[in-house]
Parts: structure tokens; C-alpha cells; sequence
């Protein structure tokens, strides 16, 4: 069973393990520091903990930490969107979790902020993660072609969406 919860500090040791992993931080943007230090993971949780409404939440599978998702809220002519990134331990990889807590964090975003749509941006390698995205009723919307430098590798970005309907 899936479920999302906020980030408790007794989370950091896990959270920095699992962001050490050179194939989780592969599919991570570059703001997020590697190595990824165990004071990285006490700072981004307790940013968490002063958040009146929780953007960013931890991914049980079953009671156990699996990995982590969480929006950004957009700003000026894009306060109607936010964009959602995500994460799954790989030791947990290929057990649905992403499927199903892509599916839970969607429910809440539209339940909670005002928007109108959700963006998830996916580097060109990560067929999984379209494949989740696509299960849960995003449609690509874009390639930005060479549009991402991660690892001194220009490479393609997809853009996936997903959209409220009133």
C-alpha cells in the first residue's frame, strides 16, 4: 500500500542514502548537491516542517520510505501550474509505487492549490517515468529537443501535462 506523508526528521538518514545513489541522482535536476550529505537532508526537511501547506511529501510503500514527490508552485503568469517531480528508492523500483503515488500527489495538488495544470518534466532515458505519467492520464505535450546539460550530456526533455477539468 502507497501512501504520502510529510517529511519527519527521523527521514534524513534514508533520504540521503537513497540520493547518494548515482541512478537516482541521474534523474534529478543538478540544484539538488551529490554527494548528498546528511546535513542536506536535515536542511531540506526542516524547510519542510515551516510550510503551512506541505508541497513536498514522503512516499511509503507498505510503512516503509520508498522515495520522495513534490510540486513547486508556479509564479506570475504561471501561477495556474505547478510542476511535479518525483522519486523511487531503487531497491524499489518496478512495484508501482511511482504509478500510484503520482496518482495520490495529483488528487491533492488539484484538491489543494488553485491550478489548472500539473507539468512533470522527464529526461529523455527515463521511459519509466513517461510510462507512469502516461498511466496516470498526463499527455506529452512538448520535447524540448538538446533542451537539458545533465552529466556534460545535451540530451532531450519531455514535457508532460496533465490538466484540471472544470
Amino acid at each position: 500500500m502507497v501512501k504520502l506523508r510529510p517529511w519527519f526528521e527521523t527521514d534524513a538518514g534514508l533520504l540521503a542514502e537513497y540520493f547518494n545513489n548515482l541512478n537516482i541522482w541521474n534523474n534529478l535536476r543538478d540544484y539538488i548537491p551529490h554527494p548528498y550529505l546528511l546535513e542536506d537532508a536535515e536542511r531540506f526537511i526542516s524547510a519542510q516542517a515551516s510550510m503551512k501547506i506541505h508541497r513536498n511529501f514522503a512516499i511509503l510503500s507498505d510503512g516503509n520510505l520508498a522515495g520522495g514527490i513534490g510540486i513547486i508552485l508556479g509564479e506570475d503568469v504561471y501561477r495556474m501550474n505547478v510542476e511535479m517531480g518525483y522519486w523511487i528508492a531503487e531497491t524499489q523500483w518496478g512495484n508501482g509505487i511511482a504509478t500510484e503515488a503520482v496518482r495520490l500527489m495529483t488528487e491533492y495538488a488539484f484538491d489543494t492549490f488553485a491550478i489548472n495544470r500539473i507539468v512533470a518534466s522527464v529526461f529523455e532515458f527515463n521511459r519509466t517515468s513517461m510510462r507512469v505519467l502516461e498511466k496516470n492520464g498526463y499527455g506529452l505535450e512538448n520535447v524540448r529537443r538538446k533542451g537539458v546539460l545533465k552529466n556534460e550530456f545535451l540530451q532531450d526533455e519531455y514535457i508532460w501535462v496533465k490538466q484540471k477539468i472544470f
